[in-house]
């Protein structure tokens, strides 16, 4: 009996040490409302940037130029060999006209559905 409990004891730690659970988040925070705030048509660049800061990323595409936000939410985890990464993000991307007025907005937010999964097996 005492050499099913050192066993039990043994394979209990060799099983908790592979085990691993990790959260990170990059980028800022988007704010629905400010976001709500921008408007086709009316808003500037300066306008964006005060209400939102400064993009992650601009890009240039024929006549427009388009600010990028982003945010990545990462819950992961891990037993022994098996691993569960659930990776979800925010992504606004407003369009200027050459004028550098707001033309598009478009906006999707996902972080808020990312689950933390325990088990790295099955939904």
């Amino acid at each position: 009996m005492r050499g099913l409990l050192k066993l039990a004891t043994v394979m209990s730690l060799v099983l908790l040490s592979g085990c691993a659970f990790v959260r990170a988040n990059l980028g800022d925070e988007l704010n629905p409302e400010a976001v709500e705030a921008i408007q086709r048509g009316v808003s500037t660049r300066a306008d964006v940037t005060n209400r939102l800061g400064a993009p992650d990323r601009i890009v240039q595409v024929n006549d427009h130029e388009i600010y990028q936000y982003y945010r990545y939410d990462l819950k992961s985890g891990t037993i022994l060999f098996f691993s569960r990464t659930n990776i979800k993000s925010d992504d606004l991307y407003i369009v200027f006209n050459s004028r550098g007025i707001v033309d598009d907005v478009v906006f999707g937010q996902r972080t808020n559905r990312l689950k933390f999964q325990f088990w790295p097996f099955g939904d």
